[in-house]
């Protein structure tokens, strides 16, 4: 009987021993790897760029420092929030104009540089962060149609709107009707006129009732694949009301400190990203199918990344 305890006892030592050396929560991941929180948005974008960031921290730290995705924060005010709470260590985007009219409270810059510089600036005498230079691409509010209804009203850019006000509707994003700043009520001022049809909706349905021809117009974002998926046409800001939307990583400098490798990877990614083809990466999510994290990878990796030191 004696005998058999014994060999109970030696397999509960033997397993815990195992599981301690494994890398689950909780159980030795914690004491051999230090750990990077990095946020994201609902949005495929937002969410290929932290798995971006993921993938060159783990990579360039030969996997001592370990990346974990806090996904799916609805704005930038939560994402900040994180931050400032110590929830966590890195935004991965987060977008001048938002910013500057959101948690800085400033009035909208339509110059990309100064909105970029009073940006960085701010950030860092308010919060003691960093907002770092732009990965490259710009992610703005834009009005956008199908190339049959720009046909058959003439459309080319905003102001053209106004004279089919009655004949159109409008379907925008939730939080563009409430926004101050670059949002509605300060659009209706800026380009004089109002919609007789607008409907808030959320920003994964408005490109398909677009398709659909359930909305004749749209107001959608600049880097969004389905622009060129769904073939549409985006309507020229004539008279410059929304500002710049330049998106960039946000990062508290003692992090930075405490972790420099963290401040190398993100710079890694410092204007590497256009525009047009952040478009193609999100169309590879929205469009295709395929997982965020599976994005950022085979970007960095046909982009030679990982043989980068």
């Amino acid at each position: 009987m004696m005998k058999f305890i014994k060999q109970i006892l030696f397999l509960i030592l033997a397993s815990t021993v195992l599981l301690a050396s494994c890398d689950l929560p909780g159980l030795g991941s914690g004491q051999t790897k230090d750990t990077v929180k990095i946020s994201a948005l609902a949005t495929s974008e937002s969410q290929t760029m932290a798995y971006m960031l993921k993938e060159l921290i783990e990579h360039d730290s030969k996997g001592k420092v370990k990346g974990s995705i806090i996904n799916n924060l609805g704005s930038a005010t939560i994402q900040h929030n994180a931050l400032m709470n110590g929830d966590a260590d890195v935004s991965s985007t987060r977008y001048t104009g938002t910013d500057l009219v959101g948690v800085l409270e400033q009035k909208p810059i339509t110059d990309p540089e100064k909105a970029m510089k009073l940006t960085k600036k701010l950030f860092t005498q308010k919060f003691d962060q960093r907002f770092f230079n732009s990965y490259g691409f710009e992610n703005t509010f834009a009005f956008m149609v199908t190339k049959e209804t720009a046909k058959k009203y003439n459309l080319h850019k905003v102001s053209d709107l106004e004279k089919v006000i009655d004949k159109v509707n409008v379907g925008t994003d939730t939080t563009w009707i409430k926004r101050g700043g670059d949002g509605y009520a300060p659009f209706q001022k800026h380009y004089g006129f109002a919609f007789n049809s607008i409907k808030p909706m959320q920003i994964g349905l408005v490109y398909d009732a677009l398709k659909n021809k359930k909305l004749d117009v749209a107001l959608g974002y600049t880097t969004d694949g389905r622009i060129e998926g769904y073939d549409l046409v985006v309507l020229k800001d004539d008279k410059n009301f929304f500002p710049p939307y330049d998106a960039s990583a946000v990062a508290p400098n003692d992090k930075l400190k405490k972790q420099p490798e963290l401040k190398k990877a993100i710079e890694k990614l410092d204007g590497k990203i256009s525009t047009e083809q952040m478009q193609k990466l999100n169309y590879q999510a929205d469009g295709e199918g395929k997982e965020p994290a599976i994005v950022a990878k085979e970007f960095l990796e046909k982009h030679n990344y990982f043989d980068k030191k």
